[in-house]
């Protein structure tokens, strides 16, 4: 491992993943904190950078997500699509904190295909990232899904994201498992069963044009009737909602994703599971990249865009 460089952040609502990198965007050593709900963003940030000050000074700090927005350490207007890797880097907030010089990515903005305004914050980094670990990425057009509370499909061309779609799909999930009728668990909600979830992917395939609202009570008459147990239920709610996310991104995406003719999936391991198995079940061939890994190679990205060409 190299001699430490800069320290990444990855800085979200509700939690904080930090980073002693080397030049090379080598990991030497890792914490977590709270997010920037929970806390003041600089008190948590310089609590925890202290011992690393302490042992290689202040080092520059590159940070994305939740801390540039409105409840963060200091707010970074989003930057207009079509937006390329350059004008991403070009458009970071710089200043200096007790003498530490501190980069904020912005979020991105568009109006997408619903003609609706639709904003990200943090994936921008992660597109940063995959374009660094796939640079194939950059050529033509290509396709992104990118799961989570607020899942984004993303559209690409030559490198530069065009346009973006936010599906509710993680945060529905969440809301309707914990204050619905439709899970009712006393432990956490098992979504590991992987025959529970593809039956209620067929389900949606089968229905296509269906509304989502149409298809979720299924989740509690089938309880009722005996065809589904009570512990699978959260699975059976996870593979509707995938499998009606998947289908209106399809219908909505049509053409991008026949010049595609890939989806290329961000995000966690088992969410990644998830929406790979959904999107071959609809005929669209798919691959995946680790959410954590964009993160961090996207990070790396912006310090070589941003104060590393400086002290080059």
């Amino acid at each position: 491992m190299g001699t430490p460089a800069f320290i990444a952040g990855d800085w979200g609502t509700t939690h904080l993943r930090l980073f002693l990198c080397d030049a090379s965007a080598g990991v030497i050593a890792a914490k977590t904190g709270a997010g920037v709900a929970q806390a003041k963003a600089e008190d948590v940030f310089r609590a925890l950078a202290a011992e690393w000050d302490a042992a290689h000074g202040k080092l520059p700090a590159v940070l994305c997500g939740m801390v540039g927005s409105t409840i963060g350490w200091r707010q970074v207007p989003y930057l207009a699509c079509p937006a390329h890797p350059q004008a991403i880097a070009e458009s970071a907030l710089r200043f200096e904190d007790g003498g530490r010089a501190i980069v904020i990515a912005p979020g991105l903005s568009c109006r997408n295909r619903l003609l609706a305004p639709d904003m990200m914050r943090g994936e921008e980094t992660q597109i940063l990232g995959a374009l660094a670990l796939e640079p194939k990425l950059r050529e033509g057009r290509r396709f992104l899904c990118m799961p989570g509370t607020h899942t984004k499909w993303v559209s690409l061309k030559d490198g530069a994201v065009e346009h973006f779609l936010t599906a509710l799909t993680g945060e529905l999930f969440d809301i309707l498992r914990q204050h619905s009728v439709l899970v009712r668990s006393d432990g956490p909600a098992d979504v590991s069963d992987g025959k529970i979830f593809a039956s209620a992917l067929d389900q949606t395939k089968m229905y296509p044009d269906a509304e989502l609202i149409h298809l979720l009570f299924e989740t509690r008459s089938r309880q009722l009737d005996g065809s589904l147990k009570q512990k699978d239920a959260a699975a059976y709610l996870s593979g509707l909602i995938i499998g009606q996310d998947v289908s209106g991104a399809k219908r909505f995406f049509r053409s991008d994703l026949a010049a595609a003719g890939h989806v290329t999936v961000i995000g966690a391991p088992k969410l990644c599971d998830f929406y790979v198995h959904a999107l071959r079940t609809r005929d669209l061939a798919a691959g995946r990249i680790d959410g954590d890994a964009a993160s961090l190679a996207g990070l790396a990205a912006l310090y070589r865009g941003t104060i590393g060409r400086a002290v080059s």
